[in-house]
């Protein structure tokens, strides 16, 4: 299926590896010219190169800013001052007891997975809007609908993620701008697999074992049972993306393996 995306301009946040990743290169196959980002300017110019030798002639460059920040966030938007796809992918995530979340816990997810993509929306809406067409996409999670103990600061801040997302998509009727948000399940990223091979190693089983442990009894309303890949999330990003996607807006798309059991 032709995406009709060549040509377009696109920002992806978060994207040197994981799920941003796939997205990039999701999106750079499709003919999108690509800019990628990362805290640390190694991992963008890394990123770029696989980039450019997974896809042969991509149109893709990187800006090393770190969004957690109103700093970094402009010198990323100095950078490139005007995106027709925006993808809010940057995120950050850590298992803590709730009495055990301090202050700035709580500040530092805001931070960095909720005002960071509000300060680039707040930039590139006005602009996609004056030409009639644009896309955001915010990374939200499965957690923004059922919110895990283990990770309050985190279910949160991908609650406000639907919000937001909503929210926006209100100020875009009949524009040609859409603003939905993406719901990924458990998936196998750089970062699962790091704390999933620890949490093995602690128990003495095999990282398969504490994966197949992780559905059974963490995730058991899991219809998939095993982790989604970063690519199956990209391909529903690169669809919302598109101008085939142009009915849906305002809308929470679920790529989570059938976690959550509600209709609605």
């Amino acid at each position: 299926m032709d995406l009709q995306l060549s040509g377009k301009r696109a920002l992806v946040t978060g994207s040197t590896a994981g799920i941003g990743w796939a997205i990039a290169c999701e999106l750079a196959a499709e003919g999108v010219q690509v800019t990628l980002n990362g805290r640390d300017p190694v991992r963008v110019a890394s990123a770029l190169d696989r980039l450019r030798a997974q896809v042969p002639g991509a149109k893709v460059h990187g800006v090393a800013a770190d969004l957690a920040t109103a700093a970094g966030c402009q010198t990323l938007l100095d950078a490139v001052p005007e995106q027709d796809i925006l993808v809010n992918n940057l995120g950050i995530f850590e298992p803590k007891a709730f009495a055990q979340i301090t202050d700035a816990d709580w500040l530092r997810f805001f931070e960095v997975n909720v005002l960071s993509g509000v300060r680039l929306a707040r930039q590139y809406l006005p602009g996609m809007q004056a030409r009639g067409w644009g896309r955001v996409v915010f990374i939200s999670s499965e957690s923004g609908i059922c919110p895990p103990g283990d990770m309050v600061h985190y279910g949160m801040t991908k609650s406000a993620q639907l919000s937001v997302s909503r929210g926006l998509a209100e100020t875009c009727a009949g524009t040609g701008v859409t603003v939905n948000s993406v719901l990924p399940g458990p998936t196998r990223t750089e970062g699962a697999v790091d704390f999933f091979t620890t949490l093995a190693r602690n128990a003495g089983q095999t990282l398969q074992e504490a994966e197949a442990d992780f559905f059974k009894h963490a995730r058991p309303t899991s219809l998939l049972q095993r982790f989604i890949e970063p690519v199956e999330v990209a391909a529903m990003v690169a669809y919302v993306c598109s101008p085939r996607a142009a009915a849906t807006n305002g809308a929470a798309l679920r790529v989570e393996g059938g976690v959550v059991r509600s209709l609605i």
